[in-house]
């Protein structure tokens, strides 16, 4: 048994938990009918509702035990101070300086001079192409930036860019390519004019396989539509750290934009990973991108830890994982413009603490990181909210929305948000035998109908689910939503003594594809593999 799984704190919550288990969510509703104003928070304009969880003024203080034996005061400040607490890569994890406003050290050296540096570099350029002053070797002005990168060089800016289109730029057209299948690398060029287009090269070690794949594909594209070997230096540009690579691909040391290695990729559209951002939506909006993520970290670097937004939404997580089963979580953003939101936490959630092993190299005994997913309401509702309300998984559920839309057609937007607060309000009350079978009957339906009925449109309810509601889906707003889930993950991840900022389990993967490649890049007959492996692979080298 684990440290944790023995400590007082944990114990009192396994002890709590039958206690609260044994009461319906409607039922603690009608106990007590100032439950909102007990479990919501209100930082600037985003107000997070946990009312709809099962808990009482006692779980809440068990939680914040739970955090406190944790020592997450001392960890936050540590994070904040530029300590190495990434002890397997022997890094700070400073996102939080990029758009930090006072000095943060690493190695006591403040960092913030370089990260302003890289700023001014990123807004030179950005500036440069959204005005028309940079051109093309046509002497056109760009109208297309790619953004080629993966895993975070790609799924946060994909995410922010398409989160703030109300506040893109007509003349410019932002498109993201990752994956290494050719088709949409293809797609994508298919529809542009070299002359006209800017191509975004993200890659800290610029070796990244898929990454610079792509790269040489878009290059030889280029080459072969009009562009020469001298105009890459005007069409290219990368955000990387190997000036000897960028270089030789053809980019100007210039328009290299460099990042660190304190800076895992997750974390980094903060950095010039953002520099597509920067593109879409210009470099005044980017800044409140930015400035709305350093409100959020002031907030959670001071407020009191029942009062600390991401303090409350990690405890609440851990309170559904570790102590309710839950193994399943969905992101359910009722904006459409949040579409690619529940793709970005995926990542920022897995990844970070999709963890077997402690910081001390032990293996838990406990659940970690759930399988995150998730759709835009109401396009979810029509798909796999059936589950949610009446099948057999335990799933919890974040949901959110603006209070104003970029885009007020007729009712569209109070039609929305009619169906966000019905579906939290069905899923923690429900629909019980005796409310149905009232239903039929003023229905007029015949007995024998009813009682084949019954069963099938019961709704047990009682599904746990968090709200978060905003005024406006803004840059500065957005800013602040994102640092609140980054924080929320740093919050579990100390609940759970992660490390939540290195990602081993990406490596393997890569690996064995290297192997893999060199043997479907030979003639001969597969069988240096297990019998599937090479069963796969000779019938794909058979039909290829």
């Amino acid at each position: 048994m684990s440290t944790l799984t023995q400590s007082p704190a944990w114990r009192a919550l396994q002890a709590h938990q039958p206690i609260m288990a044994q009461h319906h969510l409607r039922d603690l509703f009608n106990q007590d009918p100032h439950r909102f104003d007990k479990f919501s928070l209100l930082f600037n304009d985003i107000l997070l509702d946990y009312a709809k969880h099962p808990v009482n003024q006692q779980t809440i203080d068990l939680l914040l035990a739970l955090a406190r034996q944790q020592h997450l005061e001392n960890w936050i400040t540590r994070m904040f101070s530029g300590d190495k607490i990434n002890q397997t890569e022997h890094r700070a994890a400073l996102h939080i300086a990029l758009r930090a406003a006072h000095p943060v050290f690493v190695d006591g050296v403040d960092v913030i001079p370089e990260v302003k540096q890289v700023l001014q570099q990123i807004t030179r350029f950005v500036n440069a192409v959204r005005s028309g002053e940079k051109k093309g070797y046509s002497g056109k002005a760009f109208t297309d930036i790619v953004n080629i990168g993966i895993g975070g060089s790609d799924l946060g800016p994909v995410m922010v860019t398409e989160a703030l289109k109300p506040y893109g730029s007509p003349h410019i057209s932002v498109h993201f390519v990752s994956n290494i299948d050719g088709s949409q690398l293809s797609e994508t060029l298919r529809q542009l004019n070299p002359d006209t287009t800017l191509f975004i090269i993200a890659s800290k070690t610029f070796t990244t396989q898929e990454t610079i794949t792509n790269a040489n594909s878009a290059r030889h594209w280029f080459l072969t539509h009009g562009g020469s070997d001298n105009d890459i230096a005007m069409h290219f540009v990368a955000v990387s750290t190997n000036q000897s690579a960028v270089e030789q691909f053809g980019i100007h040391a210039e328009n290299m934009f460099p990042f660190w290695d304190w800076v895992g990729g997750r974390y980094s559209l903060w950095s010039a990973i953002g520099l597509p951002i920067a593109m879409a939506i210009g470099m005044e909006n980017f800044s409140s991108l930015l400035a709305g993520a350093r409100e959020m970290d002031q907030h959670f670097m001071i407020a009191p830890l029942e009062k600390n937004l991401p303090v409350m939404l990690g405890l609440i997580g851990i309170w559904q994982i570790n102590f309710f089963g839950v193994t399943s979580h969905a992101i359910l953003p009722y904006d459409q413009y949040l579409h690619r939101f529940p793709a970005y936490l995926q990542q920022l959630e897995m990844e970070s603490n999709g963890k077997r092993i402690t910081r001390d190299g032990e293996v838990f005994d406990y659940n970690t990181s759930p399988v995150v997913w998730g759709e835009p309401g109401t396009n979810g509702q029509h798909a796999f909210y059936q589950l949610l309300h009446q099948g057999t998984q335990s799933v919890s559920a974040d949901f959110l929305a603006p209070c104003q839309s970029h885009h007020p057609i007729g009712n569209h937007h109070r039609l929305l948000l009619a169906n966000f607060f019905a579906q939290t309000e069905a899923l923690m009350r429900g629909k019980n035998e005796s409310e149905v079978r009232n239903e039929l009957i003023s229905q007029g339906i015949p007995e024998a109908s009813r009682k084949a009925l019954l069963p099938h449109k019961i709704f047990p309810g009682n599904h746990p689910t968090t709200s978060i509601l905003f005024k406006k889906l803004d840059p500065k707003t957005l800013g602040s939503l994102i640092a609140l889930y980054e924080h929320k993950v740093f919050v579990q991840s100390v609940i759970w003594n992660i490390n939540p900022f290195d990602q081993w389990g990406v490596e393997l993967g890569k690996q064995l594809a290297g192997k893999i490649l060199s043997d479907l890049n030979q003639t001969e007959t597969v069988n240096s593999h297990d019998s599937s492996t090479n069963g796969l692979m000779n019938y794909f080298k058979a039909n290829q």
